[in-house]
């Protein structure tokens, strides 16, 4: 019995795993095209309690963050936009975005926790 709890475990563990890979996914998708990253952010809230006590709890907070982050300062962008500034807040942002995907997407493939 305490073997197949275990396996369920490590089952359980793999699923959000995977779905951490998909909302990875999405958020690259997301670069080019919102839709996929308010896909994303609704199924890291969806699963984020089933992350409690995992490693994968920490990407969850990476990608929310990413998400929020992102989102606010592309609403600054866009308000400063006619001023010329809001072009350069908006790339820098997507520049940060493709640093928070790979960055994160690199230590889930190496299994490893992002920053608490």
């Amino acid at each position: 019995m305490v073997k197949h709890q275990h396996l369920s475990q490590k089952s359980d563990l793999q699923s959000l795993y995977n779905i951490t890979l998909v909302v990875y996914i999405l958020q690259t998708i997301a670069l080019f095209t919102a839709l996929p990253m308010i896909i994303a952010v609704i199924i890291n809230y969806i699963k984020l309690e089933q992350t409690h006590d995992t490693w994968l709890a920490t990407h969850f907070r990476w990608q929310i963050r990413t998400f929020w982050f992102g989102l606010l300062w592309y609403i600054i962008g866009i308000a400063t936009y006619f001023f010329f500034i809001g072009f350069v807040i908006i790339g820098i942002v997507w520049i940060w975005q493709v640093y928070r995907v790979i960055r994160g997407w690199v230590n889930l493939s190496e299994h490893r926790q992002m920053y608490r």
